[in-house]
Formats: C-alpha cells, sequence, structure tokens
C-alpha cells in the first residue's frame, strides 16, 4: 500500500481539522498568487492559475480569499516567492520530495533539513532522488461521481494513462504534459474533479516497517505543518495491518 495518500486520510480524521484548514487555505493562496504573477491574472488565459482556483474551491476555500490571492499578484506590497524543490532520504532509506514556494530561502532550507536531521534522515542535493519518481498529471474525483468501469471509461476517452478506483474515490494519472487538456475533457464528461495537480509518482516503493512508518509520517507531518512547504512525496509502503493500526492510533 503506497503510504502518503493513506497518510493525508489519517491526518485529517484527526481532529485537527481546523488548523489543517486554515493552513491548507493559506497555501492555496500563496499558490494562486504565484500563478498569477507568474502569468496573467485571467484563469481563461493562465492554466496554472485556473488548476490553482480549481483546487481551491474543491477545498471549500471563499470566494474572497481567492479574489484577495488573485489580486495581491499585481499588489507593489506582494512577497516574492521562488519555487524551490528539496530531496532527501528520511527513516529507512525513504525517498522524499518536498516543494516549497518561499520569500526566504535560507529559512526554508534551515527548516526543511532541521526537519530530516530530527528524523534521522539527511537531505540531499537536487536530483539526489528525483530519478525516482516520474512527474505526473493526478486528477482525482470523489466516489459519488460513479463507479469505477463509468470513470475508467470517461478516462480512456480524454487520454489518460491510469485510473486506480477505490471506496475513497477515483485517482486518474495523465502525462505531466497532457494534464490539462485531460482534465479539461474529464470536467466535461464528469464534472469537476475534487484536485488536479502535477505530482511525483514513486516508480517502485520503499517498504517500511511499524516504527520506520511512524518516524516517516512524523517526518512529512512536520514538513506539511511548515508554511513555506508547498506539497511532500515519499516512497515509503506500509502493510495493511500497521496502517490500520497508526490510523487508530
Amino acid at each position: 500500500m503506497a503510504g502518503h495518500s493513506q497518510f493525508k486520510n489519517i491526518m485529517h480524521r484527526k481532529g485537527r481539522q481546523d488548523a489543517v484548514r486554515s493552513k491548507l487555505f493559506s497555501k492555496l493562496a500563496r499558490e494562486i498568487t504565484v500563478a498569477a504573477k507568474a502569468g496573467t491574472p485571467d484563469p481563461d488565459m493562465n492554466p496554472r492559475l485556473r488548476l490553482a482556483i480549481n483546487n481551491a474551491k474543491a477545498q471549500s476555500m471563499p470566494k474572497d480569499n481567492i479574489e484577495r490571492a488573485i489580486k495581491k499578484a499585481s499588489g507593489g506590497d506582494s512577497e516574492n516567492y521562488e519555487e524551490v524543490r528539496y530531496e532527501g532520504y528520511g527513516p529507512g532509506g525513504v525517498a522524499v520530495i518536498v516543494e516549497a514556494l518561499t520569500d526566504n530561502r535560507n529559512r526554508t532550507a534551515s527548516n526543511v533539513r532541521s526537519y530530516f536531521t530530527k528524523s534521522g534522515g539527511a537531505l540531499g542535493e537536487t536530483g539526489s532522488v528525483g530519478f525516482m519518481f516520474d512527474r505526473v498529471g493526478e486528477i482525482v474525483y470523489p466516489a459519488s461521481v460513479g463507479d469505477a468501469d463509468k470513470v475508467m471509461e470517461a478516462a480512456i476517452e480524454a487520454g489518460a494513462d491510469d485510473v486506480q478506483s477505490d471506496e475513497n474515490g477515483h485517482t486518474i494519472i495523465t502525462a505531466f504534459e497532457d494534464l490539462n487538456e485531460v482534465s479539461t475533457a474529464l470536467e466535461a464528461s464528469l464534472g469537476e474533479a475534487e484536485s488536479v495537480r502535477a505530482i511525483w509518482r514513486p516508480q517502485t516503493g520503499a517498504p517500511v516497517d511499524e516504527e520506520k512508518a511512524q518516524s516517516v509520517l512524523k517526518l512529512i507531518a512536520n514538513l506539511d505543518d511548515d508554511d513555506d512547504v508547498q506539497n511532500v512525496y515519499a516512497n515509503f509502503e506500509v502493510d495493511e495491518e500497521v496502517m490500520a493500526k497508526l490510523s487508530a492510533a
């Protein structure tokens, strides 16, 4: 079982919803501002901004917050955020990729390095683990959109590469360069997605035992909790029994 997506489910079940939601809105707003600043503030002319807005809406981010984030991009007082990627190894040799948007590279690098060090891992050079992941597009739909056959049919028609369906919903994988085209086609047949984004998908998993899994989850939680960190990807795998135990903890 791929560990990271399961961990997300655990984290949001643990009663931290309000704090998690506030932090999530802040990160979504930062992505909207950066996307609007990098292109045009018109989502119809800016695919990255359109994706950022759609993902914010899918998380029930208020319209005022979205508009404020777009306006911030054209204001002279907006921070200059840089996109930075960090790579390293966590406990048990688990490969980890961290994506950040920061206005202070020194602060972010120092924080990220400390999370790795405290977990018994080590931050590496850019490219040190990236070759173990594929850059792909991920489109997520809730289970309520239809059964696995319906979604599979729509995904094939749209030109997607893979579909994974379970009781939690449907995850559609596409080539990175086809993400916008495939998501647009799926929106026409299935409606608006829960999320549309580019991700780093591990080529192979690194199995970890319960003790290492706890350490990896703590590392990811610390990274996710950092204001500058937008996304965390890891290639750890945990068996069903251990994950169930961690979920109940």
